[in-house]
C-alpha cells in the first residue's frame, strides 16, 4: 500500500513560480516529499523520459517543450501515491482536468491547441502512470542517495 512515485513540475509550471503550490497539495494530502532537486534536462534524458511516446507524432514537441527550462523533480511516497498523485493531478489535457486538480486549475491550453501550435502539451506537471512507470522513473530521476527515509509528524503520532 506505501508506494513511491514521481512528479516532475514541468519548465512552464517552474516559470509560473507555481512549485511551492503544488508541492503543498500533495504535502497536505500527507503525502511524504522523499527527494526533490532543479535540473534543467538535456534531449538525451528527455528522449528517455518519453521512450514510451517516441513513436507518436507529438514525442518531438514532448523532449523539445520539456528541454525548454528547468524541471523540479520530486519523488512522494504515500499509501496508494501513485492512484492519489494522479487524482491531484487532473487530467493530462487540461481541458478535461476537474476544478481542484492542479491542471483544472492552473493549466488551460488544450492538447488540440497545442499540437496545432507544435508547442508541446504544457499542462504544469507529470506524474507517474502505474507502478511500472513510478519505479522507472524513480531510478532515472534520482540516484539512491537522493531519496530519504523519515517519519512525519503524522506518522509518529498514528503508527
Amino acid at each position: 500500500m506505501i508506494e513511491k512515485t514521481v512528479i516532475l513540475i514541468k519548465p512552464d509550471g517552474v516559470v509560473r513560480s507555481l512549485v511551492g503550490e503544488i508541492l503543498h497539495r500533495f504535502e497536505k494530502t500527507g503525502m511524504k516529499i522523499i527527494g526533490l532537486k532543479m535540473v534543467w534536462i538535456d534531449k538525451d534524458f528527455a528522449k528517455e523520459h518519453y521512450k514510451a511516446h517516441k513513436d507518436k507524432a507529438f514525442f518531438k514537441e514532448l523532449v523539445e517543450f520539456i528541454t525548454e527550462g528547468p524541471v523540479v523533480a520530486v519523488a512522494l511516497e504515500g499509501v496508494h501515491a501513485i492512484h492519489n498523485v494522479r487524482k491531484i493531478v487532473g487530467a493530462t489535457d487540461p481541458r478535461d482536468a476537474a476544478p481542484g486538480t492542479i491542471r483544472g486549475d492552473f493549466a488551460h491550453l488544450s492538447m488540440e491547441w497545442a499540437s496545432k501550435q507544435k508547442s508541446g502539451g504544457k499542462n504544469i506537471i507529470h506524474a507517474s502512470a502505474c507502478k511500472k512507470d513510478a519505479d522507472e522513473e524513480l531510478k532515472l530521476w534520482f540516484e539512491k542517495k537522493e531519496l530519504h527515509g523519515y517519519k512525519t509528524v503524522h506518522e509518529k503520532h498514528t503508527f
